[in-house]
């Protein structure tokens, strides 16, 4: 499995350290072994490795990765780029096309929102292939969690984005005045209907971020 590389190193050690990260650790190493597990494990960390800690601006974040072959690659939402576009992310580019102007491009690789402090960051950071949600419960919450709070207590401007129920269930540890919360129903086709579109999260993040005098966010993910 990958490491971590950069400035999230220190606020994440004490995890490493934890007796459920080293039962965490040995149980994917195993299911790696004996099964298909997505994304590469050498992609587990690149919402972290993509996004150093003291550049994160806005936090959106995921449930788990996706789970058909050559769709996941360690960001929320994301897929390759030869991949074809998962529904979620089509509806999300339907609201940034709605709300900012943006095209609709022809590939659903967001590594580009990553390289400008967006955190793209599922809860849980594996699964079983075809099995969505099978490696829930493993221990990945737990440090997940824990990257939530260091950033939490980060005392600068700073967006959460949350989509969906469990996303929306992590709001517990968002405390800090300093940064804004944004809630909306999750873009999955199920629910994005019931209030996702219309709630205009990219104008409202770069607008927090422009008040804060921070760069805003280019959302536009440009056709390859």
């Amino acid at each position: 499995m990958s490491a971590i590389s950069n400035d999230w190193l220190e606020p994440l050690a004490p995890e490493f350290r934890k007796e459920y990260y080293k039962k965490l650790y040995q149980t994917v190493l195993d299911e790696y072994h004996s099964r298909q597990i997505f994304p590469n494990a050498n992609d587990i960390f690149n919402a972290f490795n993509l996004t150093p800690f003291h550049e994160v601006k806005v936090v959106i974040l995921g449930q788990d990765p996706y789970h058909n072959v050559g769709q996941a690659h360690g960001l929320c939402f994301s897929v390759k780029p030869d991949v074809e576009i998962p529904p979620s992310l089509v509806n999300i580019y339907k609201e940034l096309q709605d709300d900012l102007g943006c095209y609709i491009p022809n590939n659903g690789y967001l590594v580009k929102w990553a390289k400008q402090g967006v955190l793209m960051l599922n809860t849980v950071l594996t699964v079983r292939a075809h099995q969505a949600n099978s490696h829930k419960g493993m221990g990945w919450e737990e440090f997940t969690d824990a990257a939530i709070r260091e950033l939490n207590k980060e005392d600068r401007p700073m967006v959460f984005i949350l989509w969906g129920g469990p996303a929306q269930r992590k709001k517990v540890m968002l405390d800090n005045p300093k940064h804004l919360i944004l809630e909306a129903p999750h873009p999955s086709p199920l629910s994005s209907y019931r209030g996702f579109f219309g709630s205009k999260p990219f104008s409202k993040t770069n607008a927090y971020l422009e008040k804060n005098g921070l760069v805003p966010i280019d959302w536009q993910i440009e056709n390859v």
